[in-house]
């Protein structure tokens, strides 16, 4: 029987502002950037040749060079990121004593095997390049979790959820569904995401959506400004290993937080574009609070999804003030991706990881390049600097294409 609690064991983080939970807790505290210049985007047709890119992850030293060839890049970011949100939480990796049946992966992907498809077509259309007899499995949406499960010997369930920018959020959530409800007793859950393709550029450019070149470049991305103009793309890699509460306590597991609660809703209104009435977005955060038994007036930070874009920004906003009312000024909340840029599906994974990781080391972290509040974005989004806190009850909001919202609740736990 389970407990009906799922709390966080385990994180692993493979971000362009930290490789490593500690390595990405001290860059959210110092404000750290991780967007820049791309060297390997020089010469492609496109404009945008700047992004929130790794520049330090190797992997060569996840995988062997024979399986790097065989699957897309998200599968070596994502196997660090689980790597070691698993060492993290005590679980030993392996045959010789890996709970395998009892543990399953959830993974939340945008379009995580692009570059790797891109490229395949690359080969067949040009002779480019050499196609791979692995380029079906590969490009398969479902195959990246299989790989996590495959390299770590892992027999629960093993999913992909796709959902756009909702995609790691969602799949957290089923996670958490998982546990309660179908007797798994730990999972592995994030997202990871690798959109950072010539291919996958030109197609948001038409759609005018990204960010323009900024001076410093670290500025591109900038929420809720009166300037902004875009996203700004980016890739990475965020798990969690989830537990129930009584597994996690009989091994005398260190538990960093509680996820409380979860709820998704469909705006149902356009393929890109949100309703501009912002309702739907508004109600999944009120149907986390509901799942999670938490008043609005309780949350005591917010991560938002904060693209940086005209619409989602101002529409977010409006959303928050429907959900908080009277109590929306008066919570902290920012935005990772002024940071990181814009993960696409695993910015919902890395929104958590960043919530709970600095609550945990007693910050808030930043909206970093907020110097001038653009009029209709009027919350207190915590500018240009971490501030002190002692919060611990929080609130993590995605909004993606397709008129999708999640939300997740989570009680950060401490000492």
């Amino acid at each position: 029987m389970t407990s009906g609690r799922v709390v966080v064991t385990g994180i692993g983080v493979v971000s362009p502002n930290g490789i490593g939970a500690a390595a990405f807790t001290q860059a959210l505290a110092q404000g750290l950037s991780g967007i820049d210049w791309i060297p390997r985007l020089a010469h492609a047709p496109i404009q945008t040749r700047f992004g929130g890119a790794l520049k330090t992850f190797e992997p060569s030293e996840i995988m062997d060079a024979r399986d790097l060839r065989r699957v897309p890049r998200i599968v070596p970011m994502a196997l660090a990121a689980s790597r070691e949100a698993m060492a993290m939480a005590g679980v030993p990796i392996g045959s010789q004593g890996t709970p395998a049946e009892n543990t399953g992966v959830i993974l939340g992907s945008g379009g995580g095997a692009a570059e790797f498809i891109e490229n395949q077509y690359r080969a067949f259309f040009t002779g480019e390049g050499k196609a791979s007899p692995f380029g079906v499995s590969a490009a398969t949406g479902g195959g990246a979790s299989s790989e996590i499960s495959i390299a770590l010997g892992l027999h629960g369930p093993s999913h992909v959820i796709t959902n756009g920018c909702a995609s790691s959020t969602d799949a957290i959530g089923y996670a958490l569904w998982h546990i309660q409800r179908q007797n798994t007793p730990m999972m592995l859950a994030g997202g990871a995401d690798a959109p950072i393709t010539a291919g996958i550029i030109s197609g948001f450019e038409l759609m005018r959506v990204l960010a323009g070149p900024a001076a410093p470049i670290q500025r591109a991305s900038r929420p809720f400004s009166r300037d902004r103009q875009g996203f700004v793309l980016a890739e990475g890699a965020w798990m969690f290993l989830l537990e129930d509460y009584r597994h996690a306590l009989a091994r005398g597991a260190t538990m960093l937080a509680e996820v409380l609660g979860w709820a998704s809703t469909c705006d149902a209104f356009h393929r890109v574009q949100p309703a501009p009435d912002a309702a739907q977005s508004a109600r999944a955060m009120r149907l986390a609070l509901s799942d999670a038994g938490v008043a609005p007036r309780q949350i005591q930070y917010v991560n938002l999804h904060g693209t940086g874009t005209v619409l989602n920004d101002r529409l977010e906003t409006m959303a928050i003030h429907q959900c908080f009312g009277q109590y929306a000024n008066n919570i902290p909340m920012s935005s990772t991706k002024s940071m990181i840029g814009h993960p696409q599906g695993a910015c919902g994974a890395a929104g958590l990881a960043a919530t709970i990781l600095s609550l945990r080391a007693g910050f808030v972290a930043p909206t970093i390049n907020l110097i001038d509040p653009a009029p209709e974005c009027d919350l207190d989004y915590v500018p240009t600097h971490a501030r002190p806190t002692d919060a611990t009850l929080a609130l993590c909001n995605c909004i993606a294409f397709g008129c999708k919202n999640s939300a997740l609740v989570v009680r950060v736990l401490k000492g």
